[in-house]
């Protein structure tokens, strides 16, 4: 087996899957080094940067670059493929002595490259999977996709609300729901409050000191709120690389914003730039109402005359930064029935990607 100084790999990646990588790997084995070619047009719904970032993410061990190339596919136009050419020597000027594709083009771009075409499971036996066919139906291919995409692609809903309103409950009942519908959704997962193990550990800390202590006598700082809201949106994006197509989250960065003027009277900006760059990987939030839900004190609570307060602030800061939400209220029961019904309409919505340029063989 010809082993190559050089090997290059192009395509796509819209978005990636199994194919690819096995494709990628393929080609890694037998090249001293490897660059991978991210193309992508103007056209496309997901951003070049992304899919560099995810082919990276997945293959450390290999040059991934990327390039725009917005010039029509017509494999049977000379002057096509001679535009196509220039985007990709200007992407990859280093000599390529191996084109390794899965495609019917292989052998005229390995003829354009000076290098050998190495074909790759062209008729998808290893794995049967396209980009066509994730973006036409990403749950169908769910196991075909790795963590990064996965990641970036999970439908994420946020459970937020006053202190005792149920959020945790609602929560856990709709990563239960949807592991229930079996398949690719029993791994559908539920984020924790990360504020909560803080705050237990807080107040842990604090009666090592003073064995007497309570909740009341727990001081947070504003510096604390960042780092709170940094581990939530970390844990967050682990269990949505690690999960089924919906992720639900207990609070969420953009709550912590609330929480922080609950006990410092005032914004943290820090908090707030966190949120908002949060906020592209989130769709949907649930507030839970605190009308008719009693409140109890479990060793980490004493804010029952401010809940009111919170669920107006939530509900405030909700619509103000155009975050789509649902105000659940009523018993558990029809609180769960809305949030099914309203995640369902959500996952209804589909994935939205574009079409690529349209190619012509």
């Amino acid at each position: 087996m010809t082993a190559y100084k050089h090997g290059l790999v192009l395509g796509k990646f819209y978005p990636p899957h199994a194919g690819h990588h096995h494709l990628v790997r393929t080609a890694r084995e037998r090249c001293e080094r490897l660059t991978v070619l991210v193309c992508a047009s103007s056209a496309e719904s997901v951003p070049l940067t992304d899919r560099v970032a995810w082919m990276r993410a997945v293959h450390p061990d290999v040059d991934v670059v990327g390039a725009v190339d917005d010039i029509p596919v017509d494999t049977t136009d000379p002057a096509v493929w001679d535009a196509h050419m220039a985007v990709f020597l200007a992407a990859v000027p280093q000599p390529v002595d191996a084109v390794f594709t899965s495609e019917a083009y292989g052998e005229e771009l390995g003829r354009r490259f000076g290098a050998d075409a190495v074909c790759v499971d062209p008729d998808r036996t290893a794995f049967p999977v396209s980009g066509t066919a994730v973006r036409a139906d990403p749950v169908g291919h769910w196991d075909y996709l790795e963590r990064p995409v996965r990641a970036a692609l999970a439908r994420r809903v946020v459970v937020l609300g006053a202190e005792s309103t149920g959020t945790t409950t609602m929560a856990r009942a709709l990563a239960e729901h949807y592991r229930r519908r079996g398949g690719v959704w029993e791994r559908t997962q539920c984020v924790p409050e990360y504020g909560r193990e803080y705050s237990e550990r807080k107040l842990a800390a604090l009666r090592e000191r003073r064995p007497d202590a309570d909740w009341a006598d727990v001081a947070f700082t504003t510096r604390e709120f960042p780092l709170i809201a940094r581990r939530q949106c970390h844990d967050e994006d682990a269990a949505a690389g690690a999960g089924s197509p919906v992720l639900f989250c207990d609070t969420d960065a953009f709550a912590t914003t609330v929480w922080h003027e609950r006990y410092l009277g005032g914004p943290n900006t820090d908090v707030a730039r966190i949120a908002a760059t949060a906020r592209g990987r989130q769709h949907l939030w649930l507030l839970t109402d605190h009308a008719g839900v009693p409140f109890e004190d479990d060793g980490l609570r004493d804010g029952e005359h401010l809940r009111p307060w919170m669920t107006a602030r939530f509900r405030e800061e909700l619509t103000r930064t155009g975050r789509t939400f649902v105000t659940l209220g009523g018993p558990h029961e029809k609180r769960l029935a809305a949030a099914v019904a309203a995640v369902d309409a959500l996952l209804a919505e589909g994935w939205g990607f574009t079409d690529p340029l349209p190619e012509k063989r």
